[in-house]
């Protein structure tokens, strides 16, 4: 059997890129120490560099693919700014591509942006708790990085990558802790798809903290919206139709937040009067609906211009920047009315 990149990356111990550009003449900077590590381990398995290989990684492209969930949808909009903003500061063109929330379509996508020889890959959506299908995409990454690609992405990914990571837990902590202080004690949340991590990340940190302060919440209290507008509008109204004592919603982010006021409007339930409601996120326009909304602030330009730094370094470890969040309060929460708590 032929011995490939990946035997001689796993026998030095290092990244499969770190490897590439060691035998496949990248102009990149790798330390001396791992280079000769790479060449080592080169001559001990009689590895023979493969020439396409090393076409591919001196012709670099200096473009870096982004991959995003939903363009439409202003989280992605902001980060993809300031990706955008450090891209052209550094002088790469910036190639976007829109999975519409379809898991094959990102692996497709991967192939694709490797097929167009970019420099980097972003991926800046939030992983999937799905075992199959990040055996798939680590297998497109490796190869993709086999040929001197690099990787980064954004949120927390069940797979090998330099990571920016918000404190998604820790910001539906607060909201949690800042409803319980109001006075609330019967809550709904309107969940968002349940294998991204970052719907389970933001789920379990409000119901952790609700749990900490002696309130179980039942699962017939969370209703998925998917992340979208109108998703946000039906569970915020199927979440009241089963308990109507609800006196505060938690969206999982913003834009269902604004489709749950859309929807409470219309039934004619007053926010924050009968009904107290917070998001996730601080889009830009979750300041100016009425009343404005109470939401965790996410540094999501910040976001996108990380991980362009860590995409086009020559760092050889792989690395993790954490990145935090912080609540902010407006008009759309208030304590539970006397005639809501009864």
């Amino acid at each position: 059997m032929a011995v490939t990149l990946a035997d001689v990356a796993r026998r030095a111990g290092v990244s499969l890129a770190t490897a590439s550009r060691v035998l496949n003449g990248s102009a990149r900077a790798v330390s001396d120490d791992m280079r000769a590590r790479v060449t080592a381990a080169a001559r001990e398995l009689n590895y023979v560099p493969n020439a396409h290989a090393q076409a591919l990684v001196r012709a670099t492209t200096h473009t870096v693919g982004v991959i995003v969930h939903d363009v439409s949808d202003p989280y992605f909009a902001e980060i993809l700014r300031g990706i955008q903003r450090s891209a052209a500061d550094a002088g790469r063109l910036m190639i976007v591509c829109n999975t519409f929330r379809e898991p094959q379509r990102e692996l497709e996508y991967v192939h694709l942006l490797q097929m167009q020889r970019v420099e980097a890959i972003i991926l800046a959506g939030s992983g999937l708790d799905d075992r199959a299908y990040c055996r798939a995409l680590t297998e497109s990454l490796d190869s993709f990085a086999s040929l001197g690609g690099r990787v980064a992405v954004i949120g927390r990914h069940n797979i090998a990558a330099d990571a920016v990571v918000p404190d998604n837990v820790g910001g539906a902590r607060a909201l949690a802790r800042h409803l319980f202080d109001l006075g609330h004690r019967s809550f709904g949340v309107i969940d968002g798809p349940s294998l991204l991590t970052t719907s389970r990340d933001r789920r379990n940190g409000f119901v952790q903290a609700l749990t900490a302060s002696g309130i179980d919440l039942p699962p017939e209290a969370i209703v998925s919206g998917d992340f979208t507008r109108d998703g946000g509008a039906r569970a915020a109204i199927t979440l009241l139709e089963r308990f109507p004592s609800i006196t505060a919603l938690f969206a999982l982010n913003d834009v269902m937040a604004i489709g749950a006021l859309a929807a409470l409007r219309e039934r004619g339930i007053a926010v924050p009067d009968r009904v107290s409601l917070v998001g996730f996120d601080d889009i830009p326009i979750a300041a100016d609906v009425t009343p404005a909304l109470t939401t965790v602030r996410v540094p999501m330009s910040q976001l996108g211009a990380e991980a362009l730094t860590l995409a086009l370094s020559n760092e050889e470890t792989l690395r993790n920047v954490h990145l935090p969040t912080e609540i902010v309060v407006r008009q759309s929460t208030a304590p539970p009315s006397t005639a809501s708590s009864g």
